[in-house]
Order: C-alpha cells, then sequence, then structure tokens
C-alpha cells in the first residue's frame, strides 16, 4: 500500500536513510528539512515522481502548516509522520547559557510539535495516521547536551499524550530512542577522538552501535501494520545501552560479568 510519508530532518544522517527505506518500499516522501541545497540533491538521487521538498524552518509554526498543506495538496494527506529534525548545542550545563538553551528547545521540542499540529487535523478527520518521532536516549538518563536531553526527554511524555488522546482517531503515536549512532554528527568528536567510539563500546552490552538503517528498521516496523496495537511507546535502540551499566556492575559484585 502506498502511503504520503512527510520526513523531517530529511537530509541529515538518519534522515536521508529514513527517505531512502520509504521510498524503497513504494511509498511517497515528503521530505523537509532548512537546508534547501541538500534538498535538491536527495530529490535528484531518489527522484522526483517519489519525493516532493519542502524547505522551512521547524522553528517557525505558521509556515511549517503553510508549506505542509502546500505539498499535501499536491501529494494528498499524510499517513505516517517521522518527526527526525534535531541538533544539539551545549554540551554540559556550564557551556550552556540561556541562547542555546532556547535553541535546543525551540528545535527539538517545539519543532516537533510543529510538524505534528501540521498534521494532526487531517490524521483525526480521515481516522488514522501514524505518528513516530524520534527521541534519544538522552530523554531517558543524564549523558551531556542537557537541553537537548531535556527536549528528548519531552518529547516522550508528548507522544504518550498523543497516544492517549489521538487513540480514539485510529492514530499510533510512537519514540525511537537511539543511542549512538554513526553518522556525520560524530565527526567533530572523532576529530577530537579518533577512538571515541573504540572507548564507547565498554558501555554498550552489545559492544556495537547503531547504523543509520538500524533505526530506519525500527521506524519502519513502528509505521508498518505488524505494529497495528503498538502505541505509547519508548523503544530504545541502542545496543542494551539503557539496559544497565556492565562495568559499573562488575565493581559493584567483583565479578566479571
Amino acid at each position: 500500500m502506498t502511503r504520503v510519508v512527510l520526513v523531517t530532518g530529511a537530509c541529515g544522517g538518519i534522515g536521508r536513510v529514513l527517505c531512502e527505506r520509504f521510498v524503497a518500499n513504494g511509498d511517497t516522501v515528503l521530505a523537509l528539512d532548512i537546508d534547501a541545497g541538500a534538498l535538491s540533491d536527495l530529490v535528484s538521487r531518489l527522484g522526483e515522481p517519489h519525493v516532493t521538498p519542502i524547505a522551512v524552518d521547524l522553528g517557525d509554526a505558521a509556515a511549517v502548516q503553510q508549506a505542509v498543506s502546500d505539498a499535501v495538496r499536491i501529494r494528498g494527506p499524510v499517513d505516517v509522520l517521522v518527526a527526525n529534525a534535531g541538533a544539539a548545542e551545549g554540551l554540559t550545563l556550564a557551556k550552556t547559557d540561556a541562547a542555546s538553551w532556547q535553541r535546543d528547545i525551540h528545535l527539538n521540542l517545539n519543532g516537533t510539535y510543529h510538524t505534528v499540529e501540521a498534521v494532526r487535523a487531517s490524521m483525526i478527520e480521515r481516522q488514522r495516521g501514524t505518528l513516530v518521532l524520534i527521541g534519544s536516549v538522552n530523554g531517558l538518563a543524564a549523558l551531556g547536551h542537557p537541553a537537548y536531553s531535556a527536549a528528548k526527554a519531552g518529547l516522550i511524555s508528548y507522544t504518550k499524550s498523543l497516544a492517549v488522546e489521538l487513540g480514539r482517531y485510529g492514530i499510533r503515536a510512537n519514540i525511537v530512542c537511539p543511542g549512538t549512532v554513526k553518522t556525520q554528527a560524530w565527526q567533530a568528536r572523532v576529530d577530537k577522538n579518533p577512538q571515541v567510539f573504540e572507548d564507547l563500546k565498554k558501555w554498550y552490552p552489545l559492544r556495537d552501535f547503531a547504523t543509520p538503517d538500524d533505526i530506519a528498521d525500527a521506524v519502519l516496523f513502528l509505521a508498518s501494520p505488524m505494529a497495528r496495537v503498538i502505541t505509547g511507546v519508548a523503544l530504545p535502540v541502542d545496543g542494551g545501552l539503557m539496559a544497565g551499566n556492565r562495568p559499573m556492575a562488575e565493581e559493584l559484585t567483583l565479578e566479571s560479568l
């Protein structure tokens, strides 16, 4: 069944793979990103019949509503929203100021709200729809980037509200919480410490990290009929990071686990 899928942050490392996977699935993708040039490249690669670019700033609620409405008039109403756009600034509280705090909250939390609002009424009217938000394990534990983490924690609560209030209309809402994902967003840290991924492995029970395809696998499942009664779920895709802390457990038990 061909669906219309709106993907935000479409030109990022995870976003591009999401668009590719939905197109390969036979869906029509509305690719939303602030970077018009990157959107043009994405459309060229995936084919204009399959992808409609939407260049807009998620922080501007009215502009998002208008841009999505314009795309819907051409492609049809949105069946699936994947709210993937996000970014982080302040690494610690000491390196976070009022302006960077507002930017992180505005993009990661408010931007997602603006996107959901652009499709919510149509989904209610049609009595169906699927919302998949992209959160982070940062919303589940203190792992740095405090403003970003606060926004992602807010998204988990917001997802549960969506699931509870919109379920009566046949609308499902879930949130995927990635751990470390190898994308270009890590390049600055790799430049600073080429061993960063190797150093992090000890915290992950699987001793491995997700790829954008792993995140896309979870999203496509949650957006599919196979997940028809799954809603309100925060799903870590994190190599076991949120399951527990093996290095600490070994120090507590004085045993090798």
